[in-house]
Formats: structure tokens, C-alpha cells, sequence
């Protein structure tokens, strides 16, 4: 293997390694040292003791502040020990100075000595909700058992979660009435005593919707999570409120509880809105890899008819990709996932491998199931001409298809953990008015896995079948599929790789298969980088298939509108001289 085969894998470390390069670069005036513990009691003892500011002032310390921050060290570091059990700690501070070079050294020698252990544990609860199912098992689950080091943080956390726990089931009102831990003067033993009253039990009154009255109400219902008579939530109510800030509709929501107004114990929702423009204009401009340079204008009207109706205009022009998209979206009272939805989609596109005009009117019906969860039953018809291969052809095509979808997030913008997963069926027949007959169906998945020491596995696949009734070369490039690009085999261009003919250009296949993997490391506070490897290829003979990889690194920049990412891939195919740079916007979902 040449020399240059390992740079990429050095350039990859170096980044990693970036999040923590920079203090070890830096000598500080006074350098901590801690003996005698390690661990989180360890980083407890550091934080306890970090230097005052103005402590060292343009690079000069100030000794006499350094020797009386040094006396109140012992007492500093016990405390910061006792949340982990060390109740009877001996500390022994010294300053040590190199003399010239006006730089000190804090040294702090920790014997922690035996830790407190819990002798006894009693966690009971009290009131209408002593019985619930959910609060008993917690109860009973205490982390901290007699034996066991009496660790404060666990301590706090088990206490608070008990009483979260009893707020989200309904009982508002929950509070301790007995919280605490005995330790005898000099003793190494502890007992712990808890007492939960949960209180009544509250449940929703009815909600009523201010400050929108250019809305119908059974639109806006269709936003609130709760129904009277259910449980009362903290979490429906945050769900409410995400729900209409999500809309674009609003410009301030404020969902207000009205516990004052409370008639037993059932309390009534207030939500004020104030309404934001309900047309918009806005043009744009960006740059992606795949598409070059374009310039978009897209028109808004999310109140058509003063029915909540949703009118989406798109006109975009790229270096590759032209066109226009249409929009037009029927709310169902039922949820805010559920709805009708007509959609015409006017393109020209012009890449590489292929060039095509495409022509297309589509009609879904949406409809949601459980908690992110979407189910779509469509009819899409299409007229398409194309030239690939050398050959002009047209296509018409009627696909009745059905998709489905299942998602979570923690953020949309900028998430930290989630997954994905999406699957489509789709077919069309002479008998119902195709040029050709075919079924096809596609599976995404895509897995973003938090991982220690602020790095992030993501995870994403793509697979994609067909079975065709006539020649490939009657199916137009939109049903046909190709690999590379930005959001595929990323050190490939875009749509430039799949079955060849007998001219050896790219007209695409039957059947796909993507995967990538990427382990990133989040730098700073809107920093990140990360090293990737994508595989991959389009195929007609699956006992001839043919997989692509590539390898590369990438810098991140989190905005609050998403993140703007720029990547440099290596195809595995050729030699180490050959790179692609990769610009993409926002999360791939």
C-alpha cells in the first residue's frame, strides 16, 4: 500500500481528536493537581476547585489570592467528595512555585477514607395514588440499597424521578412529606426515609382557542393533544404548543393550564394565538453538489378559503434541474398528520446520464396511526420523455402505490438520537392505462445512535426492487434507479452508476442496494466533524451485482435553521489522487 493509502485515516484521527487538542495545548499559570481519588468524585474535586477570575490577571497570578484560595481548598474539596460518600475525607493542599517562570502548581492529596453506606431504605407513598401501578414499582425500584455507597447524585435522581413520575400520571399536587438522610456524627452508616403524598388526581376540563378567529374551530382542534376527561398532562400540553408553533400559523402560542379555575379537580386548557401573515413569498438561492447553483421563488397561502387550506408554489431553476411544484393540501379534522393532498409536478432534468421532462399529477391521502406514524394511499400519473443511452423514448404511466412511514427525532434541526424508516409499493398496468407493467418497492432506514465522549454513529440504507413486464428501456428514469451523489455513494457524481450498455454509458437498473455508516464528533458548541464510508450500486442481474465504496471525512457547522455540511470522498475504485467535495444542507432524514 502506498503512503499517501493512510493520510485520510490520519486526517480522520487528527479531527476526532480536535475536541480535546486544544487545553492540552495550553499552559496554564496555575496547573491543578488532584491524588487520592478518580472518577466523577475526581471531576467533582476539580470543578470545586476552579480558579476565581482574576485570580490570574495578563498571565501574572496573584499569590496572595492563591494562598487563601488554597486555605479554603480542604473545606471545598469535602463537600464536593460527600455527594459520593466520603463524608470523612483528609485533604492536604500545597502550592509549589517554579521560580522564574511565575507558574505554580496546586497540589491537593485526597485519603478519601471508607465511604458512608446506607443501613436501611424506606420509600413509601400516600394519598388517592398510593396504589398506582407505576409509582409502586418505582418505589420498590430505589436505586439505593442498604449495603450500597450512599451516592447523593443517584440519591437526587431517584427522588426526583419518583415525584416527575406522579406529576405526569395526573397527580399535580405531589410532594414529600418526609425527605431525608440521617447520618450519625463519626458513623460510616446512613438511613435514608421517604414519604410521597400524592395528592388528587387532575384530569383536562375543556380547552378554548383565542386570538385566531380567521381560523374554523374544528381546524384548530385538530393541534390539541387531549381530549376533556383525560389524565391531565404537562407533556400533552408542550405537545399542544409544539404543535401549533410548528403550523408556520401562528407567531405566538401560549397554552395556559388554569389550574385557579379547577372544579374537581378537572382543569381547563386556555391556548391564546396570535396569527402570523398567512402569505408568503420568498425567493432563494443555495448551491448543492448534485443540483450546481439554483434559485428558488416559492409562494404560501396557509389559510386558503379561510379553511386552513394549504396552497405550496415552488418554482426552482438549477444548472441541472428545472421546474415547478404545485401543492395543494386538504386538513382532516382528525389529526394533524391526517389530510388530502393534490400535488402537479412540472421538471426538467438534465444530468449526465440521462436527460428527461417529466409531467406529473398526484393524489394522497394521509393518515396517521400511532405517534409518528404515517400511512399514504396514492395514485401518481406521470408523462415523461427521455433520452438514455443514446435513445429517445416517452413513457406514460399510472401507479397507484401505497407508502408508510415511521419516524422519531429528538430534534429536527439538529438531532442526537432518532431513527427513520420508510417503505413504498407501487405498480402499473396496461389495464389501467400504463405504457408498461411493472412493481417496484423501495425501503429506507435511517438510525442516528448517541455514543460516550460526544461522538454519534448515524446509520442509513436504501433498497429498491422491480419486476418489469417489458424491456427496461420503456421505463423512464424516475421509476429506474442509480447510485452516487450526494445523499448515495458520495464519492461518485450524481446518477452515475448502475448497469451500462453496450456503449458503456449508465442507464440505470432494477434493483439497488446503499448503506453508510458515519461516525461523527461534535466540536464546540456548533462544531462537528466525521469520518464516513458509504457502499453501494444500481443492478439488473442479482447474480451480477457490483458494489461501489467510498470513504471520506466532513466539518459540520450547526445553524439554527440546520446544518450546513461539507464533505471530501474518496472513491475505493481508483487511486488516492481522486476526491469529491460534497456540500449539503440541513439533516438527512
Amino acid at each position: 500500500m502506498s503512503r499517501f493509502a493512510t493520510l485520510p485515516l490520519i486526517i480522520c484521527t487528527l479531527l476526532l481528536l480536535l475536541g480535546g487538542a486544544g487545553r492540552a495545548c495550553a499552559a496554564d499559570p496555575v496547573a491543578l493537581e488532584v491524588t487520592g481519588v478518580e472518577g466523577d468524585a475526581l471531576k467533582n474535586v476539580q470543578q470545586a476547585l476552579a480558579l476565581p477570575p482574576g485570580l490570574v490577571r495578563d498571565g501574572k497570578v496573584d499569590r496572595l489570592w492563591l494562598e487563601r484560595f488554597a486555605g479554603r481548598a480542604p473545606e471545598q474539596v469535602r463537600h464536593a467528595l460527600e455527594p459520593f460518600g466520603y463524608y470523612h475525607a483528609v485533604v492536604g493542599v500545597s502550592i509549589e512555585e517554579n521560580r522564574g517562570r511565575g507558574r505554580y502548581r496546586l497540589l491537593v492529596r485526597v485519603a478519601p477514607g471508607e465511604p458512608v453506606r446506607v443501613s436501611r431504605v424506606e420509600v413509601s407513598l400516600s394519598g388517592p395514588g398510593a396504589g398506582t401501578a407505576e409509582l409502586v414499582g418505582l418505589s420498590r425500584a430505589f436505586p439505593l440499597a442498604k449495603g450500597d455507597v450512599l451516592l447523593q447524585p443517584e440519591y437526587d435522581r431517584a427522588k426526583g424521578g419518583l415525584k416527575s413520575q406522579a406529576v405526569s400520571l395526573g397527580y399535580l399536587d405531589a410532594d414529600y412529606t418526609r425527605h431525608e438522610i440521617r447520618i450519625a456524627p463519626g458513623e460510616l452508616e446512613a438511613r435514608i426515609a421517604l414519604t410521597l403524598e400524592t395528592g388528587p388526581r387532575y384530569f383536562f376540563d375543556g380547552v378554548s382557542i383565542e386570538g385566531a378567529g380567521d381560523y374554523p374551530e374544528e381546524y384548530l382542534r385538530r393541534f390539541v393533544t387531549f381530549k376533556e376527561g383525560e389524565v391531565f398532562s404537562n407533556a400533552k400540553l408542550a405537545e399542544t404548543q409544539l404543535n401549533f408553533t410548528n403550523s408556520e400559523r401562528f407567531k405566538q402560542v401560549v397554552v395556559n393550564p388554569q389550574r385557579d379555575l379547577a372544579r374537581e379537580h378537572k382543569v381547563p386548557v386556555q391556548v391564546v394565538l396570535t396569527p402570523a401573515p398567512r402569505r408568503s413569498v420568498r425567493p432563494g438561492v443555495g448551491y448543492g453538489t448534485d443540483t450546481g447553483a439554483r434559485f428558488t421563488v416559492r409562494f404560501r397561502d396557509l389559510n386558503l378559503f379561510h379553511l386552513g387550506h394549504d396552497l405550496d408554489l415552488n418554482i426552482y431553476a438549477a444548472q441541472r434541474l428545472q421546474g415547478f411544484a404545485g401543492r395543494y393540501t386538504i386538513p382532516s379534522p382528525r389529526d394533524i398528520k391526517t389530510s388530502t393532498m393534490f400535488q402537479l409536478n412540472l421538471q426538467q432534468e438534465d444530468v449526465g446520464t440521462y436527460q428527461s421532462k417529466l409531467v406529473a399529477v398526484e393524489v394522497d391521502r394521509n393518515r396517521s396511526f400511532n405517534r409518528g406514524e404515517v400511512g399514504t394511499a396514492y395514485v401518481k400519473v406521470q408523462e415523461e420523455r427521455f433520452t438514455i443511452g443514446g435513445q429517445d423514448s416517452s413513457s406514460r404511466l399510472v401507479l397507484p402505490g401505497f407508502r408508510f412511514s415511521k419516524e422519531y427525532f429528538d430534534n429536527l434541526v439538529r438531532p442526537h438520537r432518532g431513527y427513520r424508516f420508510m417503505v413504498d409499493l407501487r405498480g402499473a398496468h396496461q389495464a389501467l392505462g400504463s405504457d408498461s407493467a411493472l412493481a417496484q418497492g423501495i425501503v429506507e432506514g435511517n438510525a442516528l445512535l448517541p455514543l460516550p465522549w460526544r461522538l454519534a454513529l448515524q446509520l442509513r440504507t436504501r433498497l429498491g426492487g422491480t419486476l418489469l413486464a417489458d424491456p427496461l428501456g420503456d421505463v423512464p428514469p424516475s421509476i429506474r434507479f442509480f447510485a452516487g451523489g450526494d445523499e448515495s455513494v458520495r464519492g461518485y457524481s450524481y446518477q452515475s452508476l448502475g448497469p451500462r450498455d453496450a456503449s458503456g454509458q449508465v442507464v440505470g437498473g432494477r434493483h439497488l442496494i446503499f448503506a453508510s455508516a458515519e461516525l461523527q464528533r461534535y466540536l464546540f458548541d456548533n462544531w462537528g466533524v466525521s469520518t464516513f464510508f458509504d457502499t453501494g450500486n444500481a443492478f439488473s442481474d442479482l447474480n451480477r451485482i457490483k458494489l461501489y465504496q467510498a470513504l471520506g471525512i466532513g466539518v459540520h457547522y450547526y445553524t439554527p435553521v440546520g446544518g450546513l455540511n461539507l464533505s471530501l470522498a474518496h472513491p475505493l475504485d481508483s487511486g488516492w489522487t481522486r476526491y469529491r467535495i460534497v456540500f449539503t444542507v440541513g439533516f438527512q432524514l
